[in-house]
Formats: C-alpha cells, structure tokens, sequence
C-alpha cells in the first residue's frame, strides 16, 4: 500500500476554485477532482459554496481554496506544461486564455481566474543547453507570445 503524497500545491480563489479545478481537470489525462468540501451557514462565504477543492492534474495533487479576495494569484507561481506537440500546445492555450485568459511574452499565460501557467515545448531544456544554440533559441521565443516548436526548433539547429 503506497503512502499518500503530503505536499499539494494550494491555490487561492475568491470563489472560483471549483469552476478552475473543473476546467483544469478537463484538460490533462489522468485527473479528477477528489473531493469537495463546502462551506456552511454562517460561514464567510454563502452557504454551499466549495471551500476546498481538492483535484490532481496528471496525477499530481492541487487544492483550490475559496478564500475570499484577500489575496490574488499572481505570475510570482505558475504551472508549468511541458508539451511533446504544436497540437498539445495549441489545444492548452487555447483553452486556458479562453473566456478572459491573457497571453503574455515567452509562452506565458494568464486563465481567466488569474492563475499563470508556462505552455512550454518539452524540448526546450535541451534547447537551452548549449549557450551558442541557446542564445538563438532565447532570441527567437523572447518576443513570441505561443511558443512555435517548428521556429525554436530551426533556431535550436541554426
């Protein structure tokens, strides 16, 4: 019998925590909300709304936590994706910046309940190996928003 893991990354929502973790789960293999508490009456948010969302993405553990607007995510955390295809990374983007995500330079993103995420090519930590190739590939993604494989990998080759 396996230990359970003991550390998950809880995020902070005002009161988007379930609507997040379903998208989220919706969008990777091998995740499912696990559980949902919800708070009572009398509580500081109304009655029935989910105080704790616990969820895995491709397996790994998340809690959203509806905690009120006291504090906001920011791009100081982020998820990061690493994608074996243009297809993969197209589908997430997509996915994440619609209804009110925001893209951002070097394959960053903001969904649309401000959590950040890195849409990445698997890839890329080879790219960045060596510092000639490198520096070609830091200078091809800088500028973009969506990462494009087949331009970082022509920049990669030289």
């Amino acid at each position: 019998m396996s230990k359970p893991q003991r550390i998950s990354t809880c995020l902070w929502y005002d009161r988007s925590g379930e609507e997040a973790a379903t998208l989220y789960t919706s969008l990777f293999d091998n995740s499912r909300i696990t559980s949902v508490s919800r708070y009572s009456k009398g509580a500081p948010l109304p009655e029935g709304t989910a105080l704790l969302v616990e969820f895995t993405l491709d397996g790994v553990p998340f809690q959203a936590l509806n905690g009120g607007p006291m504090f906001k995510l920011s791009e100081a955390a982020s998820l990061s994706v690493r994608c074996d295809t243009q297809t993969e990374i197209d589908r997430l983007w997509n996915a994440l910046i619609a209804g009110g995500g925001a893209e951002s330079r070097c394959g960053w993103l903001k969904d649309r309940f401000g959590l950040s995420w890195q849409i990445v090519p698997s890839m890329m930590a080879t790219w960045m190996t060596d510092p000639a190739r490198a520096a070609r590939v830091m200078a091809v993604f800088m500028p973009m928003n969506k990462l494009d494989i087949a331009t970082l990998e022509a920049a990669y080759r030289g």
